[in-house]
C-alpha cells in the first residue's frame, strides 16, 4: 500500500513541476519553484486523502496542510510579483549557460518535487494507518504544537513584511517583536509545525518511517536553504552582527539571556 500511494503521488507530482517547468521557460522566472512549494505538498495530502483510506485524521491534517501550505504560496506569489526574478536563479543562469533549462528541470524543478513528497509523507503514513486511530491526548498535544508553530511562523512573516514594507526601515535590520527572540522565528514556526505533525501520528503502526518529514524539513531550514542562506547575504553587515550577539539563531529566548553568555565565554 505504501508503495502504491508512493508511486502514485510521485507521479502526480513530477507532472505538476513538469507543468510549472514549462511555465518558467515561457515567463523566464524560475522562482516560480519558490512560489509553488507549499501549494505542492497540499496537493501531496489531497492525493492522498482522496485516493487513501479517508479518515477523521488525515482529513484534519489535509486541512492543515492547506493552511500551512495556500497561505505559504500566497505571500511568496504577492511578494514577487513586482520584483525581478530571484538573485540566485538570475546567478545560476550565468553560471549555467546553454545548460540552465535542462539543469534547471533537473536540479530545481525534479529536485523539489521529490522534496515535496519527502517532506509530505506524513500525509501518506496518514492516509494508509490512520483509519484506527483514536483521537487521544498525543494527537491533541501534537496538534497544539503544530498551532504554537503557525502562529511564530504566520506572525513573525506579518511582522517582517510590515517592517520591510516600510520605507523608514530601509536598510535596518529588523530586531522587534518575535525577532527580538529569534533571528528567524517563522522558520522555528515551521520546524515546530512539521515535529507537531508526526507527534499526531507518532502512535500509528511504522511511524518511524515518518520521521522523514520533519527530519528533512529541520535539515533543509537548519543547514541549507534557510538559515544559512540567509544570514550569508548579511555576513558583512556590522548592525547584523551585533543583532546576531544577542539573539538566538532558532530557538526563541531572551536576548539579553543570550548576549551574556555569549559576552561570559
Amino acid at each position: 500500500m505504501i508503495i502504491h500511494q508512493l508511486i502514485l503521488t510521485t507521479s502526480i507530482i513530477v507532472t505538476l513541476v513538469t507543468i510549472l517547468f514549462a511555465i518558467s521557460v515561457v515567463i523566464k522566472r524560475n522562482d516560480i519553484a519558490d512560489v509553488a512549494w507549499g501549494t505542492g505538498i497540499f496537493v501531496v495530502a489531497l492525493i492522498n486523502y482522496f485516493s487513501g483510506e479517508q479518515n477523521a485524521l488525515s482529513l484534519i491534517l489535509t486541512i492543515m496542510a492547506g493552511l500551512w501550505g495556500l497561505r505559504l504560496t500566497t505571500r511568496i506569489f504577492l511578494r514577487n510579483r513586482k520584483k525581478s526574478e530571484d538573485f540566485r536563479y538570475k546567478k545560476w543562469r550565468d553560471e549555467w549557460g546553454k545548460w540552465f533549462y535542462l539543469r534547471s528541470y533537473f536540479q530545481v524543478y525534479l529536485l523539489q518535487g521529490l522534496l515535496m513528497v519527502v517532506v509530505g509523507y506524513s500525509f501518506i503514513h496518514a492516509n494508509i494507518f490512520g483509519d484506527s486511530l483514536q483521537i487521544e491526548g498525543i494527537v491533541i498535544l501534537g496538534l497544539i504544537m503544530w498551532c504554537v508553530g503557525y502562529f511564530f511562523e504566520v506572525v513573525g512573516d506579518y511582522q517582517l513584511d510590515k517592517f520591510i514594507h516600510n520605507s523608514n526601515n530601509k536598510g535596518k535590520i529588523m530586531t522587534i517583536g518575535l525577532w527580538r527572540y529569534s533571528r528567524h522565528p517563522n522558520y522555528f514556526g515551521e520546524v515546530t509545525m512539521w515535529w507537531g505533525i508526526w507527534l499526531m501520528i507518532s502512535v500509528l503502526p511504522l511511524s518511524y518511517v515518518a520521521l522523514i518529514s520533519p527530519i528533512a524539513i529541520t535539515y533543509l531550514i537548519l543547514k541549507v536553504s534557510g538559515i544559512p542562506m540567509l544570514e550569508k547575504a548579511f555576513q558583512d553587515n556590522p548592525d547584523f552582527q551585533e543583532y546576531k550577539k544577542r539573539t538566538s539563531a532558532f530557538f526563541p529566548m531572551p536576548p539579553k539571556a543570550i548576549y551574556e553568555k555569549n559576552h561570559s565565554q
